[in-house]
């Protein structure tokens, strides 16, 4: 079946086996009051791999005491990325939702920190 989307680029399976992207459980949840748009500052449990920090604009959707315990899907292996004054180890991904605010992306089931997606 052709992909609806002509300019969708195609990658090798070898191109996505290079992105870890990894599960790890937030432990630490702080405001971010310098970031140009709301956002926390997540140091988040990747078990075997460390704990690393993320930069996440989530403030609208996500109350700080509903974060701390939570599951959470990154990229791992990006280089680290300044933010303002803050560095960003990972990659915290999410989805927009209908009003364009972004929902974390989790698993539905506790996964042992480190897991890899596959």
């Amino acid at each position: 079946m052709e992909s609806q989307d002509k300019n969708l680029e195609l990658i090798q399976f070898a191109d996505f086996l290079k992105v870890e992207i990894r599960v790890g459980t937030i432990v630490s949840v702080e405001d971010y009051p310098e970031a140009r748009k709301p956002a926390y500052k997540l140091t988040i449990d990747f078990g075997e791999l460390g704990v690393k920090k993320s930069s996440a604009q989530i403030t609208d959707r996500y109350p700080k005491e509903t974060l701390l315990g939570k599951q959470v899907i990154a990229v791992v292996n990006f280089p680290k990325k300044q933010i303002g004054k803050f560095i960003s180890e990972v990659l915290t991904l999410g989805l927009p939702d209908e009003n364009g605010h972004v929902v974390l992306l989790e698993p539905t089931y506790k996964i042992p920190n480190g897991g890899r997606l596959f």
